[in-house]
């Protein structure tokens, strides 16, 4: 068991989130237990997963998606009401970091998907470096692009939405998790054949067949699945701490 503040330290000096012009805050978002003793790491603080963490005997609760983002009306009702009483009548803290979890070189998301699909990253492009770009770690090229997709669909255990098709001999992939479609045409003006991320747009579709660079939406969930568990696990270890990675089912 630690104090809370040894436990943020620890995940502010790894993620250095201080580094990254984010979308909402990163790190404690809503104040528990000072002792930790069990964390439970997930991709998104929604109630079943709050919930799921009541269940497991959690203080704490790290996430890749938290309560709080640029925009939002600040009032607290309906759904963030529920999951906000929930969190504070167990006495469960609440971390989240959004870019600076994607963004660690070892565990963060972008590192554990290329990992969980067999690629190495030689470079980084994009807003703020978070597009990855490599290749196979093997050092092969698949011959098409639905063989990737095939490849991404098994891994991931899901559907994958494949624009063009028709691209072969995929040497150079670039890969960013999430809702980062807005990267694809950094990842053509980098040298990609195929970019793999999350979702995908209306202009996608055209980008692809125009520019000749497959594009694979693999799942926003889907890509984000690895990078919490993998900083909580590796924290938890360090702190002599319990932790437990509980996956609420998204198809987006």
């Amino acid at each position: 068991m630690i104090h809370r503040s040894e436990l943020l330290g620890t995940l502010d000096a790894l993620l250095q989130p201080e580094r990254f012009r984010d979308y909402g805050p990163n790190g404690l978002q809503v104040e528990g237990a000072a002792q930790v003793r069990k964390i439970v790491s997930g991709v998104t603080a929604s109630r079943a997963l709050i919930e799921a963490a009541i269940e497991a005997g959690a203080d704490t609760l790290l996430v890749h998606h938290g309560l709080f983002w640029r925009g939002q009306s600040g009032c607290i009702t309906g759904w963030m009401k529920q999951r906000l009483a929930l969190l504070l009548a167990h006495d469960i803290n609440l971390l989240a970091y959004h870019l600076p979890l994607d963004a660690h070189p070892e565990l963060g998301n972008n590192a554990q998907l290329g990992l969980m699909l067999g690629l190495v990253g030689r470079s980084r492009f994009g807003e703020q470096d978070l597009g990855w770009l490599g290749e196979r770690s093997d050092g092969a090229s698949f011959d098409t692009a639905q063989a990737l997709a095939d490849h991404a669909s098994y891994v991931l255990n899901r559907p994958v939405a494949l624009m063009n098709e028709a691209q072969a001999d995929i040497k150079k992939i670039a890969w960013c998790t999430g809702g980062a479609q807005s990267y694809f045409e950094a990842a053509i003006a980098a040298g990609a054949d195929a970019f793999i991320t999350g979702e995908m747009s209306e202009p996608q579709t055209h980008l692809a067949r125009e520019c000749g660079v497959a594009y694979l939406a693999c799942g926003h969930h889907a890509t984000e699945r690895y990078g919490a568990p993998a900083v909580a696990a590796h924290v938890a270890s360090q702190l002599g701490l319990e932790h437990v990675f509980i996956d609420i089912d998204n198809p987006a």
